[in-house]
């Protein structure tokens, strides 16, 4: 008799010690994928791949050093959040080796849910916008490993990948459209842009309805052209400034002759600034003209640039020129990035006014601009003979 209750009390023993084997791989059973894998190894830095783009920022985390430091992809979420299955990761086992990806878009709602960081600092420029304050964004977080012991102790490593993307928020802008994508990188600290979120069009109505064409005979002289630089797929907290738009003969932005448009405060009687500034639309609209190197041509062409910075909606305010105290033609560079338009051509169908070029070295011309997007639109203007 107790020889049998001693065998039915070893059997339990048994059973109870391989549930909780059982109960314990559970937990993190090594895949078969990551069984040869050469990321079947402890957690390190370069586990995580950051990839800062435009609209979304995109994480890829090796799954299997995860498994061999008794995690699994369920037991790793966005800065503790753990309570919100949107900050909670994919696993993507088709991928070699196996990664967990994470995506959220930049804007406010999805940045604030999972609790990331989101940070703007403002830094010195350099070259000739050293005097200029230059205003960066910095978003980071952490991905983090959910220990699941309930004991005393445990003997699990805290694992936690960290992560950053930094964006500047003044571009050079020009008026064809080029599609930037963000950076690539194997490391979690990485430098991107909002460039390919930044646009420029050209419309021939007020409401920014009817897209300008432009025929191969050219526009009129004092043909009234509307502009907008609209930002999109963007966190609503940034709006759109214009601290200088100008135009050239060539589509380089930095060709020695420009003639400006507006400059702050300043401009010309035929440029009308309608907004600036107080959204994520910047509009303005200018009459065409010839450039005078151009005479001989029958054909005027020249671009649109303008000088656009990405400043937060609390800021903007600040970064705008007072118009009532500071006097026509006073020239304040502030800016690191120019949008450009659009080839215009303008025929001389009008030339009661004439319009002459300023003839200078342009002040952006030693900038190294860190993004550029070329818009090329052309405006065409017929000489009368």
């Amino acid at each position: 008799m107790t020889t049998h209750r001693s065998t039915l009390i070893i059997l339990r023993l048994v059973i109870l010690v391989c549930q909780l084997g059982l109960i314990l791989r559970t937990d993190a059973q090594m895949p078969d994928s990551c069984i040869t894998s050469d990321t079947n190894r402890p957690p390190d830095n370069s586990d995580i791949t950051v990839v800062c783009g435009t609209n979304s920022m995109d994480l890829s985390i090796y799954i299997c050093p995860m498994y061999n430091a008794l995690y699994n992809e369920s037991l790793m979420v966005l800065n503790n959040q753990y309570n919100k299955p949107e900050c909670f990761g994919r696993a993507d086992w088709t991928a070699t080796p196996p990664v967990l990806k994470f995506r959220f878009p930049i804007n406010e709602s999805a940045l604030s849910s999972c609790a990331n960081n989101f940070r703007i600092t403002d830094e010195v420029g350099s070259g000739v916008f050293a005097d200029s304050s230059i205003q960066f964004v910095n978003i980071s977080g952490s991905v983090t490993s959910i220990n699941p012991s309930v004991g005393v102790i445990n003997y699990r490593p805290q694992i936690s990948y960290r992560f950053s993307c930094r964006y500047p928020l003044q571009y050079v802008l020009n008026s064809t459209e080029v599609s930037v994508s963000g950076v690539n990188s194997a490391i979690n600290d990485m430098n991107s842009s909002f460039i390919n979120a930044l646009s420029m069009r050209l419309y021939q109505d007020v409401e920014h309805k009817e897209v300008l064409t432009i025929p191969q005979t050219g526009l009129s002289l004092h043909t009234r052209i509307y502009v907008a630089v609209t930002a999109t797929n963007l966190t609503d907290s940034f709006y759109v400034l214009l601290d200088r738009c100008y135009s050239t003969p060539t589509p380089q932005p930095f060709y020695d002759n420009y003639y400006d448009l507006f400059v702050g405060c300043s401009h010309n009687a035929q440029t009308k600034v309608e907004l600036n500034g107080v959204s994520q639309e910047a509009h303005f609209s200018f009459e065409t003209f010839r450039f005078v190197e151009h005479n001989n041509l029958t054909v005027s062409t020249f671009y649109v640039h303008c000088a656009t910075t990405l400043c937060e909606e609390s800021t903007c305010s600040m970064l705008l020129p007072n118009c009532e105290k500071q006097q026509w033609g006073a020239r304040t560079e502030k800016s690191d990035s120019t949008v450009t338009s659009p080839a215009i051509m303008v025929a001389n169908k009008s030339a009661d006014v004439p319009f002459d070029t300023i003839a200078g070295v342009s002040p952006l011309s030693c900038y190294s601009v860190m993004a550029v997007i070329i818009y090329h639109v052309m405006l065409m203007v017929w000489l009368s003979i």
